[in-house]
């Protein structure tokens, strides 16, 4: 299971309006940074076969059963910080995060 909260609910209607097609998006993780692990999020035209669907009021997110082991339990959020703006993810089974936060490692 995871979380997404209504602000991180509206940017990602946002985004998709402003895309003018997709139902949803896919988060994920890939092999990347210092710690190891990075996230993923993109557009969603389609769901694959073996996917997790979890949905938020019509909008869907898709998480592939290999993610769903490091996802599972994890909160969305959409967070502003002055002029900074961005997806804020609070992962229950992050054991650390390397300095620049852009990996991540369970």
């Amino acid at each position: 299971m995871i979380a997404l909260t209504e602000l991180a609910q509206q940017r990602i209607r946002s985004m998709l309006d402003q895309r003018g097609k997709g139902f949803g998006i896919r988060v994920g993780v890939k092999t990347t940074g210092c710690s190891g692990l990075g996230y993923v999020l993109e557009y969603i035209d389609k769901v694959e076969e073996h996917d997790h669907i979890f949905e938020f009021e019509g909008l869907k997110v898709a998480i592939d059963p290999k993610s769903l082991t490091y996802l599972s339990g994890m909160q969305i959020d959409y967070v502003k910080k002055g002029i900074n703006a961005g997806f804020e993810f609070v992962n229950p089974n992050e054991k650390d995060r390397c300095g620049c936060g852009e990996s991540f490692r369970v």
